[in-house]
């Protein structure tokens, strides 16, 4: 059951570089596969893919967080992905890992284990993605601690 429609166009400016429109007059901007292919004056698709997950897993565990009046604020997200040739020999991205990391040191949240235990499951995106590609989650605190 669908609860709403995105909608995005493509629009080839030169070889693979894209012109990328969305929805409400947001901002358009340029997609280009990076040299030699194209001319890497944008992100890539697959560092677009990169974005959207670690984006939709920062909101979800802020989301998560503020639900219990938490101020982790500034959230960071570095997410790597391996792009490689599957067994037929394509290139894919093979896995992703996103490595978010909070502002604060644990010690000031509360309800951390609850939330660290659930978030990745409201994530739209990562969710979707994950059914095809492994995708890692860790979360650090601004210490640098490995909470998940």
């Amino acid at each position: 059951m669908a609860q709403g429609i995105t909608h995005v166009t493509l629009t080839q400016q030169q070889d693979y570089q894209f012109r990328i429109e969305f929805e409400s007059n947001m901002p358009a901007l340029i997609s280009d596969e990076p040299a030699p292919l194209g001319g890497g004056t944008g992100p890539s698709p697959v560092q677009m893919l990169s974005a959207a997950v670690g984006n939709c897993l920062s909101d979800s565990l802020l989301f998560a967080l503020r639900k219990f009046k938490q101020a982790p604020d500034p959230i960071r997200a570095e997410v790597t992905s391996e792009v490689g040739r599957n067994a037929d020999g394509r290139m894919r991205v093979l896995n992703m890992t996103a490595a978010l990391h909070l502002g604060v040191p644990a010690a000031q949240l509360e309800h951390l284990d609850r939330v660290l235990s659930q978030f990745e499951a409201f994530c739209t995106v990562t969710q979707s993605v994950g059914q095809g590609i492994p995708i890692t989650v860790q979360v650090f605190d601004a210490t640098g601690a490995q909470l998940k």
